[in-house]
């Protein structure tokens, strides 16, 4: 019996030690959740003001890069009688040699779509156009695609598939004739012909072949001009992998100027 009461006593006494720890350990639960809702309270609160804020104004384009070009050398001019040929030509060439050295001598500079000195400058057509109605011819079309077409129906066109300068087929170029370039810059034109030059002929002093007219970069004695200027008659090879390529097409006598 007293065995039966120790053994009831023990029971008793591992009753009470196993219903007091649950709340134990509910309190201790207790006491965590609350730390960690805080935590993830306090992580919301904070991912606001990590976040940029939007104000719906673009951003801001960096301006481009300016242009890496040297500077241009002064425009050329010559005297009419530094080309070999110039005493063997008709007066209406001559004339008209003499007209575009007089422009090239009064610094103007490349403006494009000008067609008057008036303004400060002359582009490559604006040039063309304004000499040869100086000389009476009305008719002349003012952009570089008007002028290869009126040309070709005048029948006065030479066409060069060559790239060298001792070809053949510059055999009849002539000074006072038209230079035609397509490629130098992109055209919805059709043709797409894109410059256009007056030949000169031959410099005495150089030996070298010269054109006239208004250019943004072309050369004279290897230095870049900007203007009315004399150049030099160059056909460079471009190469063929060139997503653009500036190529000499032909020349062409204007028509009526040497009649």
């Amino acid at each position: 019996m007293q065995i039966t009461q120790h053994a009831l006593s023990i029971l008793v006494s591992g009753s009470l030690l196993l219903a007091a720890v649950p709340p134990a350990v509910a309190q201790t639960q207790a006491r965590k959740k609350p730390v960690a809702v805080a935590s993830a309270t306090a992580k919301k609160k904070t991912l606001p003001s990590m976040t940029p804020v939007k104000t719906g104004k673009p951003e801001s384009v960096p301006e481009s890069a300016p242009s890496q070009k040297s500077p241009a050398a002064p425009n050329a001019a010559i005297a009419p009688e530094e080309i070999l040929e110039y005493h063997a030509q008709p007066a209406g060439v001559r004339k008209l040699i003499e007209s575009g050295l007089a422009l090239a001598g009064q610094n103007l500079t490349y403006k494009f779509g000008s067609a008057d000195p008036a303004n400060g400058g002359l582009d490559c057509s604006g040039f063309i156009y304004y000499v040869l109605r100086q000389h009476g011819l009305t008719q002349v079309p003012r952009d570089s695609s008007g002028l290869y077409m009126w040309v070709r129906k005048a029948r006065g066109f030479r066409a060069v598939i060559s790239r060298k300068p001792d070809s053949p087929e510059m055999d009849e170029l002539l000074p006072g004739d038209l230079l035609f370039w397509i490629g130098t810059y992109a055209t919805d034109h059709d043709p797409p012909v894109t410059h256009t030059m007056i030949y000169l002929g031959t410099e005495k002093s150089s030996g070298a072949k010269i054109m006239i007219g208004s250019s943004d970069g072309r050369t004279y004695r290897g230095q870049r001009r900007n203007g009315v200027s004399v150049f030099d008659f160059t056909m460079p090879r471009t190469s063929i992998a060139a997503e653009q390529r500036a190529t000499f097409i032909g020349y062409a006598r204007i028509p009526g100027l040497r009649d």
